[in-house]
């Protein structure tokens, strides 16, 4: 057994063997003693941060300025793939179905430009995820990548024609492996998934010609950009990896002190930047972190607090598209959540929506954006693509960052104790997926009730702002606008209880009579759905507490741990 065999320790997952090879152990184990201390100091500054905010009520602020800001620079040329108007598909790259359906064509024959191949927000966060998110993706560049379903009798297969630009995204710098260990402390998540990827499939497309694309998700300085670009200079000449290999980042734009350092991000990426996404729903969550302490930032319900309508949202993320357009770099809008229905009304309404707000995005500049179902694919490229058809370029005073000043204030809207119920119940909803191994779900908040209304594909990031916006809501016993109700832990509880209850009650009515095949999976759901809303309390806890733990730092093992304790509140 060589010395690297002896340092490494993971759990005996389907898979393991075939990609932790000797050769990638010794890069791996390479790339950990490199980087590893300075992933754990990357992380204490974060901290620091987060601290100022919620201890001394010092928000995160711009850098000083410097040539960054003043002299012209650009970002390497951009891949001509990544310069493609339209819309990336996303989903889990570890449920081989999902990711295999993402490749193919939609409804009206066409596929997506790119492809989000996620072990990140939409994933389960065990290690069989990820070293199932990496076989996968190297079958997919292989094209030799197909999955049985012998329950529902369905053949997933790859089909012919142009596939979509992978964008491969890993778990952040804030995460570790507990089941994989170096001289038995747990690995970097962000080093493990991000070595797979350039180890296995990120070489594989290099070989055929592909560029190697990342989504950097996390990111909350320029200091962790300059990691990225150290990490990947280290794998080239570590793999001889030569300058024909294309490696691009993209960083999203999802926490708040990001926000004030895009410019800057950029730059530190050096010869890997491509360009910057516009991460909605985990921007309205680490916002919601940074000002949880305070009793005049208490938030409205969050499901009307819309990008388009919002200013100071709209102007952060204008800016955002100034920044790229100043550097020849790319822009990237958000999500379109919505998941096909049975009913056609819910699909014309959901169809509406998705215009809008991808017509929004394209005439603020942004290149793409991201779609949840291939349902909905076209709906959401059609925009892009339309007016970058047209010859459309943004305006000249869209490239000046100095016009799109970052400030955060209190959106406009009522409290409602409706509001909490949607966050509970989605929650709940997110919690029952996560025990079941999925990291992302179809869940409608308002299901049960009137009106036009059906899933979205919700994720760790909507889970994270949900739970966030309970917690301050408690903390700040903050009062409904209308009925004058205060939120605390006694109505909350009741909310989750009244909400496993609603859930499951409307679960018993789909189960068929006399039907033991569909019983034993209601009786297996109710169990779930009963840890789901210990969980969700104790998840809710923490954030009062100040202590904004990722649901994806817990293993199965903690969960089910709250899950057999006495409730949270």
């Amino acid at each position: 057994m060589s010395e690297t065999s002896e340092r490494v320790t993971y759990a005996n997952v389907e898979g393991a063997d075939e990609v932790f090879t000797t050769e990638f152990l010794e890069y791996f184990v390479a790339a950990h003693d490199k980087f590893v201390g300075r992933v754990h100091d990357l992380r204490a500054k974060r901290a620091e941060v987060l601290r100022r905010a919620l201890e001394d009520g010092v928000l995160p602020a711009h850098l000083p300025v410097s040539e960054i800001n003043t002299a012209e620079w650009s970002v390497p040329p951009v891949p001509e793939d990544l310069r493609r108007p339209g819309i990336e598909i996303t989903g889990p790259a570890s449920v081989t179905n999902m990711f295999i359906n993402a490749l193919n064509p939609g409804p009206e024959g066409e596929r997506a430009v790119g492809d989000l191949d996620d072990d990140e927000d939409a994933a389960g966060h065990r290690l069989v995820d990820t070293v199932t998110a990496a076989r996968n993706r190297l079958g997919a560049v292989d094209r030799t990548l197909e999955y049985v379903d012998e329950v529902r009798g369905r053949h997933y297969t790859i089909q012919d024609g142009e596939l979509p630009f992978f964008m491969h995204r890993e778990r952040g710098l804030h995460l570790d492996e507990p089941e994989m260990t170096i001289d038995g402390m747990p690995v970097s998540a962000a080093i493990l998934g991000t070595a797979l990827t350039v180890f296995h499939c990120g070489r594989a497309q290099m070989a055929r010609g592909q560029g190697l694309y990342f989504y950097l998700p996390k990111m909350e300085s320029a200091e962790e950009a300059g990691f990225w670009r150290d990490f990947f200079d280290f794998s080239k000449e570590y793999l001889g990896i030569g300058d024909e290999g294309v490696i691009r980042g993209i960083p999203l734009v999802e926490s708040l002190p990001a926000a004030y350092q895009m410019e800057e991000m950029l730059h530190a990426l050096g010869p890997y930047a491509a360009g910057l996404n516009a991460a909605r729903w985990d921007f309205k969550a680490s916002i919601f972190e940074y000002i949880m302490a305070d009793p005049a930032q208490v938030w409205p319900d969050r499901f009307g607090v819309d990008i388009k309508t919002t200013p100071f949202l709209s102007t952060i993320f204008r800016r955002l598209v100034a920044i790229c357009l100043k550097h020849g770099a790319v822009p990237i809008g958000g999500m379109a959540t919505a998941l096909p229905s049975r009913d056609d009304e819910v699909n014309a309404a959901a169809a509406v929506s998705i215009t809008a707000d991808k017509e929004w995005e394209a005439n603020q500049g942004f290149l793409r954006g991201w779609v949840a179902h291939i349902f909905h694919m076209k709906t959401a490229a059609d925009p892009f693509k339309k007016l970058r058809a047209t010859g459309w370029e943004p305006p000249a005073e869209a490239h000046d960052p100095d016009n799109f000043p970052i400030r955060i204030e209190v959106p406009e809207g009522p409290i409602t104790v409706e509001g909490t119920r949607r966050n509970v119940r989605m929650v709940i909803e997110y919690i029952e997926g996560w025990l079941n191994g999925r990291g992302a779900k179809g869940i409608d908040s308002l299901a049960g009730k009137p009106g036009v209304h059906g899933p979205l594909m919700e994720d760790l990031a909507t889970g994270r702002m949900s739970a966030a916006q309970i917690a301050q809501r408690i903390i700040h016993a903050a009062a409904d606008t209308e009925t004058g109700a205060v939120h605390d832990f006694a109505l909350v509880k009741q909310i989750f209880l009244d909400e496993v209850d609603d859930i499951l009650r409307l679960l018993k009515e789909e189960v068929e009579e006399g039907n033991e095949t569909h019983q034993r999976l209601y009786d297996a759901a109710e169990v779930r759905y009963g840890k789901a809303g210990r969980i969700g309390m104790r998840w809710v806890k923490n954030y009062t507490e100040f202590d904004f733990r990722s649901m994806g730092s817990y293993s199965r093992a903690d969960l089910e741990a709250i899950a057999a304790a006495e409730d949270a509140f």
